[in-house]
């Protein structure tokens, strides 16, 4: 494993790979690793000849300075994570490497942008689109992995694939979850022993409501999800929204689509926690 941190080493490197005729898969991360980034390494490395992967704090996609400043950083920690994995180049840039003019791009996503995560997190998904853009024309994958849980991001960077017309597939990836259900993810290092003890009442809310969500008007799912965790101690939805899994539009009625999500974000404490639950799909795969 060769570890990365200038463009121009990145792309001499694999240079000579690709003259050897080898298929790369790329892994964008932030760092803080755990077995729900393994799960996309494996993926990536069962799929192509080659796998990349990332590790970039990305300032421009965090609205609230104190989010990035908590974000958890370390580095060491990650290269020997990724060290037992199937990653075979990790890059790890600086934000200058990344940035060296500020990128002032305004991506146009329609409405994916407008709800849940955008709205209460503006400008986020412009700094994601500018972020993996920059890094898609860095590494010039053949195939890049996300996970499930950032669903709505999964949207915006397959909408952004397409508008720029890259010719990367991107492939979705399940959620990855501790035994206790909570959805994996780098902010729970974050999380006091009560919250972390807490935490995974989103997960096991979610998952109760789905056996009777189709018996059930939509409204009533969602005040019973809310009110189930805005009940526990220290911890506040921010919103739960049941959506259109293609347009992120809100639903009414269980018969209005095909591919019908819930998807959330709570605050146990500062501390940010998103996941999502599928409540009906039929015509995808993931």
């Amino acid at each position: 494993m060769k570890v990365v941190k200038t463009v121009e080493e990145l792309r001499e490197t694999l240079e000579v790979l690709r003259q050897e005729n080898k298929y790369v898969g790329f892994v964008p991360t932030m760092g803080a690793l755990h077995k729900g980034h393994l799960s996309l390494v494996d993926r990536a490395g069962e799929k192509c000849d080659v796998v990349v992967v990332s590790i970039f704090v990305n300032p421009t996609q965090f609205n609230n300075p104190d989010d990035l400043t908590r974000y958890p950083r370390d580095l060491d920690t990650d290269i020997a994570f990724l060290d037992t994995t199937k990653c075979n180049i990790i890059f790890a840039p600086s934000v200058e490497e990344v940035y060296p003019d500020e990128d002032k791009r305004q991506f146009d996503f329609g409405d994916l942008d407008k709800v849940m995560e955008g709205e209460f997190r503006p400008g986020h998904f412009n700094g994601v689109a500018q972020v993996v853009s920059r890094l898609f024309n860095m590494v010039k994958p053949d195939k890049a992995f996300f996970g499930l849980k950032d669903f709505q991001q999964l949207a915006i960077i397959r909408k952004m694939a397409r508008d720029l017309e890259l010719p990367i597939e991107i492939v979705p990836c399940p959620i990855m979850r501790e035994d206790s259900g909570l959805a994996m993810s780098s902010r729970n290092q974050l999380l006091s022993p009560q919250q972390r003890k807490n935490a995974p009442v989103i997960a096991q809310t979610l998952f109760e409501s789905v056996n009777f969500a189709p018996e059930k008007p939509v409204h009533e799912v969602i005040n019973f999800v809310t009110g189930r965790i805005n009940e526990v101690e220290g911890f506040e939805v921010e919103y739960f929204n049941i959506v259109n899994g293609d347009t992120l539009m809100p639903v009414q009625d269980w018969n209005e689509c095909d591919y019908i999500v819930g998807c959330i974000a709570v605050f146990a404490g500062k501390i940010r926690l998103i996941d999502n639950v599928i409540y009906k799909n039929i015509s995808h795969e993931c």
